[in-house]
């Protein structure tokens, strides 16, 4: 087992508690998800030997060649941008996709989930900070996509995702963090959804994102070390 990893872990385990502490949440309500994207299967496993079971990746392509190699009985969500053509391989590899950004999407999906006959768990990713460069619904157009979502068979509209802008300073991310949530409890009042994940914070602003709701942190750098390229 890596002791490297097994110490990144705990550490990170006393961050994420102090966190809650800090906010009067519970730390069973928040769940650490590990992201191994670009890095090899022989990592997750040496994760997975720590006790950890559920792992994030960003692309579908490389989730194929990996999650194979990886223990069977590891769970699996996709975290990164997702394409139409990729959906069938999404809803047959991933057990929770958080980055769902257009009602075509979210139509593709359950499309996928009629012909495997399950129901896929999605979280809708919102740009929060209106970004052109980033993917995500507009917070305007969040409810309309809930009211149609309700039409949806074969999806499961489980919660939110957000990706901030990139600050150097934990606290920059604040505000949307903050945003997501009051989104959130707007949208539960408006449409019905309970909307019960908040997948948000990564590596640097996990803290925060914590201190603010989040339900989901990503992990990778944080955990893994530096990106293989």
């Amino acid at each position: 087992m890596n002791n490297l990893f097994e110490d990144r872990l705990s550490r990170i385990r006393e961050r994420m508690a102090k966190a809650c502490e800090r906010a009067g949440r519970n730390p069973a309500m928040v769940n650490l998800l590990p992201v191994s994207k670009t890095h090899g299967p022989e990592l997750v496993c040496e994760a997975a030997a720590c006790g950890l079971t559920v792992f994030g990746e960003n692309k579908v392509q490389e989730a194929k060649q990996k999650i194979p190699l990886c223990p069977s009985h590891l769970i699996w969500h996709l975290v990164g941008h997702l394409q139409t053509n990729k959906v069938k391989d999404a809803v047959r590899l991933f057990a929770v996709i958080h980055s769902v950004d257009s009602l075509k999407l979210l139509t593709a999906i359950d499309a996928a989930g009629e012909l495997t006959g399950r129901v896929m768990p999605v979280f809708l990713e919102v740009n929060v900070a209106g970004e052109s460069s980033k993917f995500g619904l507009a917070p305007a157009d969040g409810p309309s996509v809930l009211n149609a979502a309700n039409a949806l068979k074969r999806v499961d509209v489980a919660g939110l995702m957000t990706i901030p802008p990139i600050a150097e300073e934990p606290e920059h991310a604040r505000p949307f963090f903050k945003q997501l949530r009051e989104l959130r409890d707007q949208w539960r009042q408006e449409t019905g959804f309970a909307l019960n994940e908040l997948s948000m914070g990564m590596s640097h602003d996990f803290e925060v994102a914590i201190e603010e709701g989040a339900t989901w942190i990503r992990l990778g750098t944080v955990l893994f070390g530096s990106r293989e390229v």
